[in-house]
């Protein structure tokens, strides 16, 4: 008879099974599919913005035919300038109120110069907003150079 360690079967190990990676991005593609259909994106309308047919529409009610915008321009130094004059921000301040009285829908428009600090800008649209100037426009003509 023969020995029991010679009759010993040596069978092959079956291959480890490979991840198939096909599967998993099929089920990431089906969930971003469903989560861009069925997600709810912001409101966009809650950010005003000026279209062309606003822009091109008749005044307000409010504003008379006569109402010249006053033009604010800030120089490079930070300095309101109006008619070509400097003005600091309460004669700015006294000047808008005083013409409101007669124009309550005003428009004002500020032109900084491309070297103006932000700063100087903020400060003019502030006085302007305080006033109760409901108008108010910036305006960039050249770039920064």
């Amino acid at each position: 008879m023969t020995d029991a360690t010679t009759l010993t079967l040596k069978r092959p190990r079956p291959p480890r099974a490979l991840i198939s990676l096909v599967a998993m991005i099929d089920v990431l593609l089906i969930l971003l599919v469903f989560f861009m259909v069925t997600s709810t994106y912001l409101d966009l309308d809650m950010i005003p913005a000026v279209s062309q047919n606003e822009e091109n529409s008749s005044p307000p009610e409010t504003a008379k035919a006569d109402a010249q915008p006053i033009l604010v321009r800030i120089g490079a130094d930070g300095q309101p300038v109006l008619r070509g004059q400097p003005i600091d921000l309460e004669q700015l301040d006294a000047l808008l109120r005083a013409r409101l009285i007669g124009a309550p829908g005003l428009p004002v428009m500020i032109l900084p110069t491309g070297l103006a600090q932000t700063q100087a800008l903020v400060s003019v649209m502030d006085t302007a907003t305080r006033a109760g100037v409901l108008n108010v426009r910036v305006i960039r003509l050249e770039g920064r150079p």
